[in-house]
C-alpha cells in the first residue's frame, strides 16, 4: 500500500466519519482488526513495546521496527508507525529504516519522552522538513503536538484560578501545528487536547488532526463531530485486550 492511499484517507470526510485506526501491537492483532474493515492501521509505541516487554518509550529502535515490519507484512491495508521522537536517527537514516518495514506514514512526537521538555518549535519544523525532504511523498508525516500532556514546557500550569491555562496551550499548540504545516506535516497530533479545542485547531492550523479515544472519552464519532479528522488509541486497546487475559488468568487460577 502507499503513502498516497493513506494519505487520502485523511480528506474529504463527514465530520462525524473520522478516519479511525486501530492500534496493533503484534501481527495477530493487525490481522484481526484489518479483517474487520479498517481501511489503515496504526501502530502505538506503548502497544508494542509492552508487547516487546519494555516500558513506553524504552523499546530499542531495532526491535521497534522489526515489531512494525511485522505488522505490516501481516495486513494488507496501509500502515503508520509510532516512532516516538525518531530515536535520534538523522532524517535520511530515519526515512529509509521507516521504508524497509513497509510502513507509510509515520508519528513524530515533539518532547522528551524522559524528560518531559518540549523541543524548540523551530528546530522540530526544521527536523521534519528534513524527513519530508528526505521522504518526498513517499511517507504520510503525523506531526504530534504534546503540549497538552501534563507539565510539557510549563504547559498544564494553572490560571489562578486552579486551572490548565488552556488558551495559553491552543495559542503555542496552534502556533508549532501551523511550523509543522509549513514543514511538509501531513496532519497534527495535539495528543490530550480537549474535544473542544479541535475544531479551532483544525481550522487554524489548517490540516487534518489526529485526537487520542480514551476509555470513558467521546466516541471516534464524537471526536469527528468535535473536529478531528483522524482518531486513534495509543496503548489503549492493547491495554484492554490484556486486561481481557488477565480476567482469563484469574478465572484460570480459582476455577
Amino acid at each position: 500500500m502507499t503513502a498516497a492511499a493513506l494519505r487520502a484517507l485523511h480528506h474529504g470526510r463527514a465530520a462525524d466519519d473520522p478516519l479511525v485506526l486501530p492500534g496493533p501491537w503484534d501481527a495477530e492483532s493487525a490481522r484481526i482488526f484489518a479483517a474487520a474493515g479498517f481501511p489503515a492501521l496504526a501502530t502505538p509505541s506503548a502497544g508494542v513495546s509492552a508487547a516487546l516487554g519494555y516500558a513506553d518509550g524504552s523499546t530499542p529502535p531495532d526491535e521497534m521496527f522489526a515489531a512494525v515490519a511485522r505488522i505490516v507484512r501481516a495486513v494488507d491495508v496501509p500502515v503508520t508507525a509510532d516512532l516516538e521522537a525518531g530515536y535520534g536517527l538523522p532524517a535520511k537514516e530515519l526515512v529509509e529504516r521507516i521504508a524497509a518495514t513497509g510502513a507509510v506514514g509515520c508519528n513524530i512526537e515533539d518532547s522528551d519522552h524522559h524528560s518531559g521538555a518540549l523541543t524548540d518549535a523551530g528546530r522540530q519544523a526544521d527536523r521534519l522538513a528534513e524527513i519530508r525532504a528526505a521522504a518526498g511523498d513517499e511517507l504520510v508525516i503525523n506531526a504530534r503536538i504534546d503540549v497538552f500532556l501534563p507539565g510539557r514546557g510549563g504547559f498544564g500550569g494553572t490560571d489562578g484560578s486552579g486551572g490548565t491555562d488552556l488558551a495559553a496551550q491552543v495559542a503555542e499548540a496552534a502556533d508549532r501545528g501551523l511550523r509543522y504545516a509549513a514543514a511538509g506535516a501531513d496532519c497534527v497530533y495535539p495528543i490530550l487536547a480537549p474535544p473542544q479545542v479541535l475544531r479551532e485547531l483544525a481550522d487554524r492550523i489548517g490540516l487534518p488532526v489526529n485526537a487520542l479515544a480514551v476509555p470513558g472519552g467521546p466516541s471516534p464519532r464524537e471526536l469527528g463531530a468535535a473536529g478531528a479528522s483522524r482518531v486513534t488509541f495509543g496503548g489503549g486497546l492493547h491495554g484492554r485486550a490484556m486486561g481481557a487475559v488477565q480476567a482469563l488468568a484469574e478465572e484460570l487460577r480459582t476455577g
